[in-house]
């Protein structure tokens, strides 16, 4: 850290703004990096715009690099969908972790659009659940076998294989306890293995990300899905994410029980080679129903009062993150710019996340120092190519069109002037003479 000794603004130092090792949450290391680091982000301060033009021309250019490490990380911030999703995944978490019989713990299911913000919700409630974990058992895991120090890992995080099967689950949760197997690995012994590991390094949490890849039609994703309810028997909580979960055929088999709120299904009963791997790994005491609470996360509306009131106020706690020096309060949220911004990201967290982001790049780079309606209009919401999310999954949601520019007023044209130069004036009259 630095400081300009003319406005006496505390100065990051380069190389703590550039992006570290991204963490990798599908490793156990991955995972308790990202779980350490994940509030450690420092934003820029806020500066009165007589104070950053008194900057020296590279402390004034360290500082907008300060601001768009600022902009490109913006804090997760609470909605009252995701308020609900947290509420319940919280009490399931700790409920579950609490319970001292062997019977099967009731599973959640979080579905929603795509950017909606479902993984980091999950993610976030797993973390900090995690940190309350190892602080009851003194970072030490009460699980480990005698004479052997296992690693502890409360939560694993597992994003399901674009093209599932019950060996590729199999070896996507062995590869985030780096637990070693043959390529010529087994099923029922790829199986005893997850269990294994599961167990041995005392996993309470089993977070399955991008779940809807499974496509019920292909009997592959079916025995994958009965292998995901086997391992409910092994006291760990099953949270599955993905999108539009009731729609990709997850639910197919089970029955909505009104009393309780809760899905049910049955034990795996289909005659296929992953239902034998499941007999054998079940015990008779896990021989039960077992139970998922299905919890939505959509986006925002904006056809009631109260719905309008939660944007307006979710922007305005957005605009507060932000650093621009012409920014005034209400940039966000007052006037039109509510309506427009609903209208450009249809109230989906996180298309407004990317307009917002770009649009200070843009508000910075062209001096403008605020967003307003006509700045945004330039910027085009682009999801590009992601890697990560799979669009046949509907992981990528689809984009409100970019609004046309005004149209230029249309001018008649003036006709054009005849050219009287070789006119005949005729004769002059007597008068002129």
């Amino acid at each position: 850290m630095s400081s300009d000794p003319t406005t006496n603004t505390v100065l990051a130092e380069p190389s703590s703004l550039l992006p570290p090792h991204i963490p990798d949450r599908e490793t156990v290391q991955g995972w308790q990096q990202w779980r350490h680091n994940r509030h450690a982000f420092i934003p820029a301060p806020r500066l009165e715009l007589a104070a950053y033009r008194a900057m020296s021309p590279r402390d004034r250019q360290l500082h907008d690099l300060h601001r768009a490490a600022t902009h490109a990380n913006l804090p997760l911030l609470e909605t009252p969908m995701s308020r609900a999703v947290a509420r319940l995944m919280r009490s399931r978490l700790q409920t579950n972790a609490l319970k001292h019989k062997p019977t099967t713990r009731a599973g959640l299911m979080i579905t929603g659009g795509g950017y909606q913000g479902k993984t980091e919700t999950a993610c976030e409630v797993a973390a900090a659940f995690e940190d309350v974990w190892l602080t009851l058992h003194q970072h030490l895991n009460p699980a480990a076998v005698p004479g052997t120090r296992d690693l502890h890992a409360p939560v694993a995080y597992v994003q399901t294989p674009v093209t599932a099967k019950p060996k590729s689950l199999c070896q996507a949760i062995l590869d985030f306890y780096g637990a070693d197997y043959r390529p010529g690995t087994t099923l029922p012994q790829l199986t005893k293995a997850v269990r294994d590991s599961l167990r041995d390094h005392g996993t309470r949490v089993l977070l399955l990300d991008d779940i809807t890849r499974l496509k019920m039609h292909r009997a592959d994703d079916q025995d994958t899905l009965d292998l995901l309810r086997a391992f409910m028997s092994t006291h760990t909580t099953l949270v599955l994410i993905g999108v539009d979960i009731p729609g990709a055929g997850l639910l197919r088999e089970g029955r909505h029980d009104p009393r309780t709120g809760h899905w049910v299904f049955p034990p795996p009963q289909h005659d296929t080679s992953a239902d034998q791997v499941v007999r054998l790994a079940e015990n008779a005491a896990t021989q039960t129903e077992r139970r998922f609470d299905l919890v939505h996360l959509g986006p925002f509306t904006y056809d009631t009062p109260a719905a309008i009131t939660a944007w307006t106020s979710h922007l305005a706690g957005l605009e507060h993150e932000l650093r621009l020096l012409h920014a005034a309060p209400g940039m966000l949220s007052s006037g039109t710019m509510p309506e427009y911004l609903f209208r450009r990201t249809g109230g989906v967290v996180g298309l407004l996340e990317r307009l917002i982001e770009e649009g200070c790049g843009e508000a910075i780079a062209t001096g403008t120092e605020r967003l307003t309606d006509t700045l945004l209009d330039t910027i085009a919401i682009n999801l590009g190519n992601d890697p990560r999310r799979d669009p046949a999954a509907g992981e990528i949601p689809v984009v409100p069109p970019n609004p046309e520019p005004p149209a230029a007023t249309a001018r008649r044209p003036r006709p054009r002037r005849r050219n009287t130069v070789f006119d005949d004036p005729g004769t002059p009259g007597a008068a002129t003479r």
